[in-house]
């Protein structure tokens, strides 16, 4: 019984799981801010006497296998003069910081096949992972839930490579670029596969597909029924579980119970065993209180 009712919690903790994963596919703002502050948290952790401009790869936990973490520290006028190239990022001379640091560090992000549980655009297709690119302070390497600095291209656009991303075959392919805020903003690709942008943020190729080049729905709320239905007959089975699970350990309890009041009678009412002949058998105490005879009282 232990056993079911470990499975049962197992299960519904799962499902929970599930739920909130199918939740954060539409894009939300405050979900994807938490993502980024726990990349930041574990890409510092690379950063070990770094050396300025060299990039460093960041383990990530197994339980987001997938995602790509990397960062590099640069020192503020360098980037402004210089540019950097990091991925599938090329930042041209001209990026401002904003506020002013001295050394900042610039965090690459790939979510690979963890893209479409944090970040979705309406009436379109993810067909690329999800790329960022985020800087921090790094005048402290062993602080956490850091702010993000903001950074702007001033001359040239910032841009981004999609060169390997395969567009379907008629499909319109345009550049997504996901907000700080929650906004989105779509853009041009261009014949070289590339998105051009002024501001950071996370990038993205989306495609508009339609049924007949597809097959798929291009409603982003198709699903959604599908979605809710499931989490409701989720939820009944998992309630149900736990309630039979629930009734089942009343049930042992009390049974527990009776089986410790029966034991306790047993051991405060010992008999002593006599032989009566060559049989013992149990008998019982004699009385305190002698018997008197009626006829006594007369």
């Amino acid at each position: 019984m232990g056993f079911l009712c470990s499975f049962v919690k197992s299960v519904a903790l799962l499902w929970i799981l599930f739920v909130s994963t199918r939740a954060e596919a539409q894009y939300s703002a405050v979900d994807a801010r938490s993502v980024d502050a726990f990349l930041q948290d574990h890409a510092y952790k690379a950063l070990v006497h770094p050396l300025t401009g060299i990039a460093y790869n960041a383990s990530v936990p197994s339980a987001i296998n997938g995602v790509k973490l990397s960062v590099v520290r640069l020192r503020s006028g360098s980037l402004k003069s210089r540019g950097a190239q990091l991925f599938e990022f090329h930042l041209p001379p001209g990026v401002r910081v904003q506020p002013y640091v001295l050394r900042l560090a610039l965090v690459y992000q790939n979510l690979g096949n963890w893209s479409a549980t944090y970040y979705r655009a309406p009436g379109y297709t993810l067909i690329s992972p999800v790329l960022g690119m985020l800087a921090y302070n790094a005048s402290n390497l062993a602080a956490t839930n850091l702010s993000e600095l903001m950074f702007m291209a001033t001359s040239e656009p910032i841009s981004i490579n999609f060169a390997t991303v395969k567009v379907p075959e008629g499909a319109r392919a345009k550049c997504v670029r996901f907000d700080l805020n929650g906004s989105l903003e779509y853009s041009n690709l261009s014949a070289s596969q590339t998105c051009s942008t002024f501001k950071q943020g996370h990038f993205a190729v989306v495609a508009e597909l339609t049924p007949s080049a597809s097959g798929l729905s291009t409603n982003p709320s198709s699903n959604v029924w599908k979605i809710t239905v499931g989490s409701v007959i989720g939820g009944f089975v998992v309630m149900g579980g736990l309630s039979v699970c629930a009734i089942a350990l009343l049930r042992v309890r009390k049974t527990s119970r009776l089986a410790a009041m029966e034991r306790r009678s047993d051991q405060e009412e010992s008999l002593r065993v006599s032989e009566i002949g060559s049989t013992r058998a149990p008998t019982a105490p004699r009385i305190r209180t002698s018997p008197v005879l009626e006829s006594e009282y007369v």
